[in-house]
């Protein structure tokens, strides 16, 4: 289908006015401001105090975002898959196993950390979920060489056998040899990818509030000039066309010296357009007149491959504020004040005045050493010493500048909603444990509202990996799982294991850290929890290895176990024992107790036995935790 000079002119058009509208808005800047903060970089006139040109940065900004951000992802997290449909319900249980090895094999926590830092420094951040197929071309090794020739002698000679009056006109051994290939295609790549996109590069329909209402988006890539012109995904008379983009810069463009020796190739901007409208994708470089991609149809079944994480959101504005967007003034105001406290101890820390005829070379050598006790000779005898030396008036800093510099702190902590105990601070105001506690849990409700959105998007991206998996996956793939007894195994799929309809969760909490305490406090609060369904529907064995090993990060918990032992039969016992060649009850495996028998009363459940005396006074010596008498 042909398109005609004026469509790819608006597409052109809306690329420049969403720059325009960003630019004008002062978003680019903006953003360049608070990674400047985060770096520590600050930008205020520093000469107003004319006194010199230190400048002194408290980077509680830098301190926000590495607080928050290990809080909401720094381990890999645990998806929960379900199925939509009855008949998925089955493959949903392997599906949840293939996406949690994947996103750990590939590392799919790497580009997420990413777009959190750009999440809370910026205000949002992108990721691109896509199918990438590379095929490159391979010299053949000796011995695949010697393969292809032995297949095709063995192939020659077949033919030979079967065809007798043939056999004349067969190929020889060099000429089999010289018509093998000497090159093959190997496939390098065939899988989902995940990777994080600068802001800065990501262009939105100026009219948009949120991604939901946008007409089109658009991603900015850089390319090598050399490479675009070799690419044959893209249409060839553009190709032809290609010119460097002299709007690209390199690092050291304001250090000639630097720039000259730049190993910076000729590159050009391209373009990537998704018109959501008419469900199209095409490309377009800075440079060029016409398409490098015509208009087709969006090759992703859930349509554009990008994903969005807001911070802050503002009523009716598509970019969300950012943490350090609140705080900016703070901090600079906090600078400032630090600057001036340091600047005021330079100017006035200790000096005197003396008469410089009045000390020869040793005593003045003397009058500046810092060693005590040492004397300091005079030469002049018709001065009093108190005129010799004279000590210069100080001027003291008022105690305002630091209650002010704590004052700012505060505002910072209130703003940000990290606390002074998140920054592992010791505040200088004692307080109660439940007034720390509910400072604590203040700021941990907002770090739970990003946490919420972390997992959403983790959820969104992993139900992205799975369509592609089922639109593009051709050939069979291999998935580890854990067994049990922590043992594990590879288990070959196909496309059509892994088809369905499917809901993605991510188990709350999972991508945070998880220190000893915690992990203790949680196996101990489980233990509570189900202390009544012990020997019941709880089985106190595998519930004493799971607190054990999970709580205490002991290896081997069956050498706490105790094997507790049938007590002797009774009377009773022996008039009721089943003769030999009876079936037995019906019972569960571990001795956890089975569904009551046809005819039991009430329904109950047999208790079983109990967790080993011997382990409880173990585990309740440990943290000084309480644990239920079981």
């Amino acid at each position: 289908m042909a398109y005609k000079a004026d469509e790819y002119d608006k597409v052109k058009q809306r690329l420049r006015m969403a720059q325009k509208w960003r630019t004008d808005e002062g978003y680019d800047a903006k953003w360049r401001r608070m990674i400047d903060l985060y770096r520590g970089k600050t930008y205020w006139d520093n000469n107003q105090f004319g006194i010199t040109n230190d400048r002194i940065s408290v980077n509680l900004a830098f301190s926000t975002v590495n607080v928050i951000a290990p809080s909401v992802a720094v381990n890999h997290p645990k998806i929960t898959v379900s199925a939509t449909k009855e008949g998925d319900a089955e493959r949903a249980v392997f599906v949840e196993a293939v996406i949690n090895y994947l996103w750990r094999h590939h590392d799919y926590r790497k580009p997420f950390r990413r777009m959190v830092k750009d999440f809370l420094i910026v205000g949002h951040g992108w990721l691109k979920v896509g199918w990438k197929f590379v095929e490159e071309e391979r010299n053949l090794s000796d011995n695949e060489m010697n393969e292809e020739y032995s297949r095709s002698v063995q192939e020659i000679t077949d033919f030979g056998r079967e065809n007798p009056d043939q056999a004349g006109g067969l190929p020889t051994d060099q000429e089999i040899l010289d018509s093998l290939p000497a090159t093959k295609m190997v496939v390098v790549e065939d899988q989902a990818f995940v990777e994080r996109v600068s802001p800065f590069d990501m262009f939105v329909d100026p009219e948009a509030t949120c991604i939901e209402d946008a007409k089109w988006i658009a991603q900015r890539i850089v390319r090598p000039v050399s490479e675009v012109k070799k690419d044959k995904r893209l249409k060839a008379s553009a190709r032809r066309k290609i010119e460097a983009d002299t709007g690209i810069k390199s690092r050291w463009d304001n250090d000639d010296e630097r720039d000259q020796y730049s190993d910076l190739v000729d590159r050009v901007t391209l373009y990537e357009y998704y018109d959501l409208e008419q469900g199209t994708i095409s490309i377009c470089s800075a440079t060029g007149d016409e398409y490098l991609l015509e208009p087709t149809p969006m090759p992703y079944s859930f349509g554009h491959p990008f994903v969005m994480l807001r911070n802050y959101d503002v009523p009716d504005i598509f970019y969300p504020m950012s943490d350090l967007e609140a705080i900016e003034s703070l901090q600079e105001e906090l600078n400032k004040t630090r600057t001036q406290m340091v600047n005021h101890r330079k100017r006035y820390a200790r000096k005197y005045l003396y008469h410089e005829r009045s000390f020869g070379p040793e005593g003045r050598e003397a009058l500046e050493s810092d060693e005590d006790g040492r004397f300091v000779p005079v030469i002049d005898e018709n001065r009093n010493l108190g005129e010799v030396v004279v000590p210069l008036a100080q001027v003291p800093l008022a105690p305002e500048m630091y209650n002010h510099s704590n004052i700012i702190e505060n505002d910072i902590n209130t703003v940000s909603g990290v606390s002074e105990y998140a920054r592992g601070q010791m505040p200088e105001i004692r307080r109660t444990a439940t007034e720390a506690s509910i400072i604590a849990d203040a700021g941990n409700a907002r770090a739970a509202d990003k946490l919420a959105m972390v997992e959403l998007n983790i959820g969104a991206v992993a139900r992205h990996i799975l369509q592609l998996m089922q639109q593009y996956m051709t050939r069979p793939q291999m998935v580890r799982i854990t067994g049990k007894n922590n043992d594990d195994f590879f288990v070959a799929y196909s496309r059509e294991d892994i088809m369905g309809e499917f809901d993605f969760f991510v188990e709350g909490g999972s991508t945070q850290p998880l220190n000893e305490t915690a992990r203790r406090q949680q196996a101990i609060s489980l233990m509570n929890a189900v202390a009544p369904l012990v020997g019941v529907v709880i089985d106190p064995t595998e519930l004493a290895k799971h607190v054990l090993s999970y709580g205490f990060g002991v290896k081997d918990p069956e050498k706490f176990m105790v094997q507790q032992q049938a007590p002797p039969a009774g009377p009773e016992d022996a008039a009721t024992a089943p003769t030999a060649g009876a079936a037995p009850p019906p019972s569960i495996a571990g001795g956890m107790g089975g569904p009551p028998a046809a005819g039991a009363g009430g329904g109950a459940f047999e208790a079983t036995g109990g967790v080993p005396p011997e382990l409880l006074s173990q585990l309740q010596g440990q943290m000084g935790l309480e644990l239920p008498n079981l």
